[in-house]
This record gives structure tokens, C-alpha cells and sequence, in this order.
């Protein structure tokens, strides 16, 4: 996917795996000066994607990583898609670039017909970010992580999470029901264990 969305500046996006290793590199490099001690990547079986926002130049001002699972829910199982390491320029920031990435995500997921709906859960602080890209905050809502055996839910002590959402599905509304005010069993694994 390549898009452009300003003068300068373009959306591209590929498998994980794909990445050149100039992008790859500056992308570690943006997760580490913001998260230190992170390590970069995501778990394979997340069939991971990552989207960076990019100048003509190739220098990456924003990137985000797409996972992707199936999780069981009221009866049947979704194909779910989260957000993931979102992160801009600490230097670019207040510019309106990480908004027009997640925006640009949310787009994407939409037009997949292979993805039921958008989950993940972030800092509350953070929540209007996610909404004004087009995202819902879910009242009530735990995203439980980790794994089966040992589990890590947005609502551990000391965390200060919301989860949000956006349903792609033929009856979002139901499906919206479905998700709201319930403990949904993600279970990314140890590597991405809140995706």
C-alpha cells in the first residue's frame, strides 16, 4: 500500500518481515529512544504488518505495527486486528502525523475483508487520540493478555488502560454489544502479551 498524504510525506505498509533494513533499523531505533529496553519485532504467529508514515527521503516520521488474530467471543470467533507500537519523532510530534498513521491503519482494517474488527487498549490519556482516528472507547471493556496460563488483563493494578475498537462486520451494532463490558480472552502470548 503506498499513499500520499501531504506534500512530503507518504503511507507504506508490508509484512514485518518484508521490511527493508534501512526502515526496519529507524523503526527500532524510534521503539527504543521512546520504550528503552523494548526489542523491536512482534511475534510471527501475529502475523504482523507494519505501516510507517515517511518522507521522500525514506526517513521514517511515524510507524505502527498491525497484529492479527482470531479471538473466541459470544459464540464465534472474530478476526481481530490490534494496534501496536504506535510511535512518532519525538521531535515531529504535535504535527498531526501519528493521527494521519492511525487513521490511515483504521482505513486499512476497514477494507479488509479478512478483518472483523479493530482491539486494542492504550493509556487513558491517549484514548481521544484513538477516537479522533476513528476508533470507540469500549465502557467496561478488559482485553486479558498473556497467555491462558498466565494471563495479563488491561485492568491489572496500576494500570490506567481503556480498550477500543472498531467493528467492520455486517452488524456492528450487535457485535459492538458483544464487546462491551466483558473480559475478551486476546491471549496474544508472551512476546506481544497486550499486543
Amino acid at each position: 500500500m503506498s499513499e500520499s498524504i501531504g506534500p512530503v510525506l507518504r503511507v507504506i505498509g508490508c509484512a514485518e518481515a518484508d521490511l527493508p533494513a534501512g526502515p526496519a533499523r529507524q523503526v527500532a531505533e524510534l521503539e527504543a529512544a521512546v520504550w528503552p529496553g523494548s526489542s523491536p519485532g512482534h511475534d510471527p504467529a501475529l502475523t504482523p504488518r507494519t505501516m510507517l508514515l515517511v518522507d521522500g527521503a525514506g526517513t521514517v516520521a511515524a510507524a505502527l505495527s498491525l497484529l492479527y488474530k482470531p479471538v473466541p467471543l459470544a459464540g464465534r470467533t472474530y478476526r481481530a486486528a490490534g494496534l501496536s507500537s504506535v510511535v512518532a519523532r519525538p521531535e515531529l510530534r504535535g504535527r498531526g502525523l501519528g493521527g494521519r498513521l492511525v487513521a490511515a491503519a483504521r482505513a486499512e482494517l476497514a477494507a479488509d475483508p479478512a478483518v472483523d474488527l479493530a482491539l486494542f487498549s492504550c493509556d487513558r490519556p491517549l484514548a481521544a487520540f484513538y477516537e479522533a482516528a476513528g476508533f470507540e472507547v469500549l465502557p467496561g471493556t478488559v482485553l486479558v493478555g498473556g497467555t491462558p496460563e498466565e494471563p495479563l488483563a488491561t485492568d491489572h493494578p496500576g494500570f490506567d488502560k481503556v480498550v477500543l475498537a472498531a467493528f467492520f462486520t455486517d452488524g456492528p451494532g450487535r457485535d459492538r454489544a458483544a464487546f462491551t463490558g466483558v473480559r475478551v480472552p486476546l491471549h496474544p502470548g508472551d512476546t506481544d502479551r497486550l499486543w
